[in-house]
């Protein structure tokens, strides 16, 4: 881990890039204090559509989900939120 005042990371910018690109992580600081880490670019995961694409056809599906009621997302009612919850046998 490299740390670096936030006035030389303007000027060595390109320099850091190099150093992040080569696995290191620069820790910018001002005033001595931690302001914000530079690191690698990781991609974002997500929805993987083909993998969703191959269980459907695997398992003999058209879709993942039948049905979902309109209301599906609707706030609960208040007496449903405030009713104590089954005691266990």
């Amino acid at each position: 881990m490299i740390i670096v005042p936030i006035s030389q990371a303007r000027r060595r910018l390109s320099a850091l890039a190099r150093l992040v690109e080569a696995g290191e992580t620069i820790v910018v600081t001002r005033k001595g204090r931690p302001v914000f880490d530079i690191v690698q670019h990781r991609p974002r995961g997500g929805i993987d559509r083909e993998a969703i694409e191959t269980f459907k056809r695997e398992h003999g599906l058209e879709r993942l989900v039948e049905y979902i009621s309109d209301d599906f997302d609707d706030p609960l009612p208040e007496d449903f939120l405030l009713k104590p919850l089954p005691e266990k046998s």
